[in-house]
């Protein structure tokens, strides 16, 4: 009991590390890009091992960001309490956990066609550079986007093997919610950037311009949502669900106050969770029941 207990205390502890239940982010968006590329269901082998993929790609990337973040954690008051700071773990585990997953990843990229395989290599690559990123540049939010978006194009790979141009506008889609959100979050930490030398698109153009940036990155996102709407001859169910995503960023960059940690956690996770999942019931059923 007591070799249980430890192992589940041990697994609740990496499973807040790398925030598992934010893999709502991307996951909708992966399973929206398989049902377009199979033209349905796909199998169930590509299913699982493409699940498997993704968020094997993204709890390694997630773990590797807290080691390469763990100084300035320590050092911001926000931060502060997240796992390695508090030395709930340490660094060197969670580099094995950070390689274990990143190994399989590898082997269910592999189980999938030879192109996903050939392409791991580069994902790892791409997933692992973002938690440098905002050392040198205040485009680290579109690069965190960028990275993200892998998971519908991957997705895409994985059914068909092949390139297409749906997935990479999807993908795109994925890149400037996800940026813009983030930008959000970020407002939180302008001074403490600053003080530190990191970049940031708040840190380095302000609060208020920082918001605007953020409005334009969603306002083409949903433009791209409507492109899609009649690229891929969509129906109604699918437009409501854009519909429904846009009163929920509306709202989302309504509440923003970034002195107010519970409504900063609502604007920029609460509200992107649901907004993804609506964007997936409603693009599903769009597919499967009215189309």
């Amino acid at each position: 009991m007591h070799i249980a207990a430890a192992v589940y205390r041990k697994a609740k502890l990496f499973g807040e590390l790398v925030m598992f239940s934010h893999t709502l982010f991307s996951l909708p968006f992966a399973i929206i890009s398989m049902v377009w590329a199979a033209g349905g269901m796909p199998s169930w082998r590509v299913i699982i091992w493409g699940l498997i993929a993704l968020v094997a790609a993204r709890n390694g990337a997630n773990a590797l960001n807290r080691v390469a973040d763990r100084v300035f954690d320590e050092l911001n008051p926000r931060t502060a309490g997240r796992h390695l700071p508090r030395r709930l773990l340490d660094s060197r585990e969670v580099m094995i956990f950070v390689v274990v997953n990143y190994a399989i990843f590898i082997a269910a990229s592999g189980m999938l066609n030879p192109l996903c395989l050939a392409l791991s290599p580069v994902a790892i690559f791409l997933i692992s550079s973002y938690s440098y990123t905002k050392r040198f540049t205040y485009l680290s939010h579109l690069y965190l986007g960028f990275v993200i978006a892998s998971a519908p194009i991957g997705a895409w790979f994985a059914v068909t093997g092949q390139f297409a141009f749906t997935p990479f506008v999807l993908g795109t889609v994925v890149m400037l919610w996800i940026a813009g959100f983030d930008i959000i979050y970020g407002t939180q930490d302008i001074e403490f950037d600053r003080s530190q030398g990191l970049w940031s698109i708040p840190s380095y153009f302000g609060l208020n311009l920082a918001l605007w940036i953020a409005k334009g990155l969603h306002f083409i996102m949903v433009l791209l949502l409507l492109f899609l709407y009649v690229f891929r001859d969509l129906g109604w169910l699918y437009l409501t669900g854009i519909g429904i995503a846009v009163l929920l960023l509306l709202a989302e960059h309504n509440i923003i106050k970034p002195t107010n940690k519970r409504l900063m956690h609502i604007a920029s996770y609460n509200l992107n969770q649901v907004i993804s999942m609506v964007i997936l019931f409603c693009t599903l059923g769009d597919y499967f029941l009215v189309n």
